[in-house]
């Protein structure tokens, strides 16, 4: 996982860790390199004063000698005065001829072999174009870093008499152990630090994001269907956390004034619908109540012999066109006003029983995994769910005339719901009515008002449940319902 798609709080708690370990890095580097910076100036500063004392103690000896001052006597001059030179200054020093050979060192005896008894061509080549007529080179020997400084030895009129050269070793150790020593307590002094930015860091991380989850769980509850509560802001709160909070909470007073317009928009709008189509299908009846007594109106006779049976007829027509009217207005008040739910320990699989036991169709079979499922709902809501869709099944088969029409309903159970299932092999739905079959108003059959899915969905969403349906037009349809055995 890439940093950027951590979490805030990771970030922030990992971006203090990494400043400090950086810096402590950063620190350390430049240390070293500065360390090493002086070192190298040391030694070079400490390598000028020692020339510049073995120059003065050669010209010294140079004044006092009683021996010609010239090239060729330069090791009888300092046969001995060499040694004292070197006592006193505490390096070893070389002196050379003006071709590079060597003349007379202060080394031991026993050591000669180890020494060149000729200057390189390079070191004196760098020696002659030097503006100060001064060189120094750099070398490594035996695993020690050495410098070895090259100059000339002049008479008193500055004529060139030799080239003196003087070899100092750079000894690190004491620089080195100072600054182990000081990197060691930088450490001690770091590791202090980053415990103490690991601990800022978490509660540091932890105060921001608090703040920041508080407002995504808001956001994430923020529903249309509810009233929102507003975020308190605390005192304490930073000034961005605090903009984002107002920002919110003045959201939440837009939507409440959306959601009640569109909440009052859809309430005028279904009632609108409702009322259209309470006012069709009143108006189905009404059209052959009018038809018949026009036509009573016509054809009646006093002295017909048959006048009682006519009226005895034109009374029964009009009387079954009243009942469908009040099956109307009593399905209408059925979906607009509810029974309370009057939720009791039942036995699912009995309930439903006897729901199929109204049914006569042979076709319809019934199947439960358990002999007896019990779960908190109302009896007459859980009958009024089951004969709803048997009834869809039966009058989809109906339409279809199958060979062999079944209707099978199915109860099982899981942890914490029972599962009930009506499927046929009746019509179908076909793919343009499927977003509508829950719709208040929408019916595929001829008669009906399309009130009793709703009604269903109605039920059952408000046992928080769920109800789905899997179709395939002219093979069949399957209802699925799913509701919690306990609502708490």
């Amino acid at each position: 996982m890439s940093f950027y798609n951590r979490s805030l709080r990771t970030r922030i708690f990992l971006s203090m860790i990494f400043l400090v370990i950086g810096t402590s890095i950063l620190i350390a580097v430049v240390t070293i390199f500065q360390y090493k910076e002086e070192a190298k100036d040391y030694h070079q500063q400490r390598l000028l004063r020692k020339e510049k004392n073995i120059r003065k103690s050669i010209d010294y000896v140079l004044k006092t000698t009683t021996y010609p001052v010239i090239t060729q006597k330069i090791p009888l001059i300092f046969k001995d005065k060499i040694f004292e030179i070197k006592d006193i200054n505490g390096l070893d020093m070389y002196l050379y001829d003006l071709n590079g050979n060597l003349l007379i060192s202060s080394e031991a005896d026993f050591l000669k072999h180890t020494e060149p008894e000729k200057i390189s061509n390079e070191y004196l080549n760098g020696l002659k174009n030097s503006i100060k007529k001064s060189f120094v080179a750099e070398y490594k020997l035996n695993n020690k870093r050495y410098r070895s400084a090259f100059t000339y030895i002049t008479d008193r009129q500055f004529k060139p008499l030799a080239i003196l050269n003087i070899r100092y070793p750079e000894d690190d150790s004491f620089i080195n152990k100072e600054l182990s020593e000081y990197l060691y307590r930088l450490g001690i002094a770091y590791m202090f630090m980053l415990i103490a930015a690991i601990v800022l860091a978490y509660f540091l991380s932890r105060y921001i994001t608090k703040s920041l989850k508080t407002i995504t769980q808001k956001i994430i509850d923020t529903n249309l269907n509810q009233r929102n509560k507003k975020i308190e802001i605390e005192n304490k709160m930073s000034y961005e956390i605090g903009t984002l909070v107002q920002a919110y909470n003045q959201m939440i007073d837009k939507l409440e004034d959306s959601a009640a317009q569109l909440a009052a928009s859809e309430r005028e709008a279904a009632w609108r619908e409702m009322a259209k189509q309470v006012a069709h299908e009143i108006k189905n009846p009404l059209t052959p109540m009018r038809l018949t007594v026009q036509s009573f109106q016509r054809r009646f006779n006093p002295n017909d012999p048959e006048i009682s049976q006519k009226v005895e007829e034109f009374s029964n027509s009009l009387i079954q066109q009243i009942d469908t009217m009040s099956a109307i207005a009593s399905a209408f008040s059925a979906y607009a006003n509810m029974p309370a739910q009057k939720d009791e320990q039942l036995d699912v699989v009995k309930v439903t029983k006897l729901a199929l036991d109204i049914f006569n169709e042979n076709y319809i079979r019934f199947q439960a995994d358990k002999k007896q499922i019990i779960a908190n709902l109302d009896r007459t809501q859980l009958i009024r769910i089951i004969t709803n869709l048997v009834k869809n099944s039966i009058q989809a088969i109906t339409q279809q005339n199958p060979d062999e029409p079944k209707i099978n309903v199915h109860v099982s159970e899981n942890e914490k719901n029972i599962i009930i299932s009506v499927s046929d092999n009746g019509l179908g739905i076909p793919e343009e009515h499927k977003n509508k079959v829950f719709e208040p108003k929408f019916t595929t059959k001829s008669s009906g008002m399309g009130l009793g899915l709703a009604m269903i969905k109605k039920i059952i969403k408000t046992y928080k449940g769920t109800i789905t349906f899997v179709s395939e037009e002219n093979k069949g349809t399957t209802f699925t319902v799913i509701l919690p055995k306990n609502l708490s």
